[in-house]
């Protein structure tokens, strides 16, 4: 069985769409499917859509959340509930293109990979979202430990081995692009160009995209901790050469009468000094966060389009 998650957030107006394109793109190379939705906590008609359309077809589940706990935690609920043994992730606004799952699935059935991701060659849409995507992923892929996640999302295809190797790994702040890519397996991928949103605005924020841009840059790098010790290194050698300059000053007499240069090394090094701070900080709330071990969601019902779970 193949098994297609897409988690939604307010999209009632998207998911008549999204479900014809991807019924229609799935039953063009296989009838043994499911269709997995997962309302993350929708405030709108979401749901009530959704099971409208089960009525219909009951192919399509849905993973109805206790409330909004986010993109991955969302796509984190799919994966665990999914029955099949090849599973797809798609999101849920028609960026990523349902049509593209034949080619994946041929990719792992015939050419036998565990892992394909979709590789964006490009975007439409707007000019400033697609100029912060590129700026993270040409950041991130010279500083993570994992390297081959250039232009990659959620939008991929998996074997249940390497599902089950994804869902091994419990940490509470997930960046699944970048665990699927850690967990290894033979991956491939496929290329295509995003499309913009067919309707409605993007549910992903930009500051939602700067946290999760954070997420996976603290989980898969040693970066900010390394330029905590570099930004101290380079204060530390500014403050002796100015003390350097200061002594000579003094010992030939052209010193400045006055306290603005100890202010300003004063300044300086108090600034490196809470950058540090914030950015150890940031790793001891991650450290709480996962001692604290609470669930990453929780399912208000399943509907499974015989039974209600």
């Amino acid at each position: 069985m193949l098994s297609i998650v897409i988690p939604i957030y307010n999209e009632e107006g998207l998911i008549d769409d999204l479900l014809d394109r991807t019924v229609s793109a799935l039953e063009a190379f296989t009838s043994d499917y499911e269709i997995l939705i997962v309302d993350d906590g929708s405030k709108d008609h979401s749901l009530q859509y959704l099971l409208s359309r089960q009525n219909k077809n009951h192919k399509i589940k849905v993973l109805s959340l206790s409330k909004n706990f986010g993109h991955q935690a969302a796509f984190t609920a799919g994966l665990e509930h999914a029955s099949g043994e090849i599973i797809g992730m798609m999101d849920g606004d028609l960026q990523d293109p349902p049509e593209l799952f034949s080619e994946m699935y041929r990719k792992i059935t015939e050419e036998d990979y565990d892992i394909i991701s979709g590789t964006r060659t490009g975007r439409k849409g707007s000019s400033s979202r697609n100029f912060y995507t590129f700026l993270f992923h040409l950041f991130f892929r010279n500083i993570a430990v994992i390297h081959n996640m250039k232009n990659t999302g959620n939008f991929s295809m998996m074997k249940r081995e390497a599902v089950t190797a994804l869902l091994s790994m419990k940490e509470k702040v997930r960046y699944l692009p970048g665990l699927r890519s850690f967990i290894g397996f033979k991956q491939g991928s496929v290329e295509f160009v995003r499309d913009e949103r067919s309707e409605g605005e993007p549910k992903m924020s930009l500051s939602k995209l700067f946290i999760l841009a954070a997420d996976a840059i603290f989980a898969f790098s040693r970066f900010p901790i390394k330029f905590c010790l570099y930004l101290g290194l380079i204060g530390t050698f500014v403050f002796m050469c100015a003390g350097v300059y200061v002594l000579i000053a003094k010992i030939f007499g052209f010193a400045v009468i006055g306290w603005s240069s100890t202010l300003l090394s004063i300044y300086f090094l108090g600034s490196i000094q809470l950058v540090s701070l914030g950015v150890v900080g940031e790793y001891v709330y991650r450290i709480y966060k996962e001692s604290q071990n609470r669930p990453v969601y929780f399912v208000k019902k399943f509907y499974d389009g015989n039974s209600k779970k």
